[in-house]
């Protein structure tokens, strides 16, 4: 899976076996964005999470911050 360039921003969705995994998923995540200071728009329903990664300090635009914390999120789901 890879992320797309839509909309200004990253965008990918993730999809677990239930919502248990989901969360366990997005608690992850929740813990590098807060180290980066750097935080996903997303969404949840029952085992899929949906997220949208853009620069709000740069217009709502893809930087390198957005880059480098989809790598970081890839990592978790290798």
């Amino acid at each position: 899976m890879s992320w797309k360039e839509e909309n200004h921003g990253l965008t990918q969705t993730f999809t677990f076996k239930n919502f248990i995994e989901a969360w366990a998923f997005m608690n992850k995540v929740a813990l590098i964005a807060e180290k980066m200071d750097h935080h996903p728009n997303w969404t949840n329903v029952y085992n899929k999470v949906q997220i949208k990664l853009s620069t709000h300090d740069a217009g709502n635009k893809i930087t390198d911050k957005d880059r480098k914390l989809a790598a970081e999120i890839d990592k978790l789901v290798e």
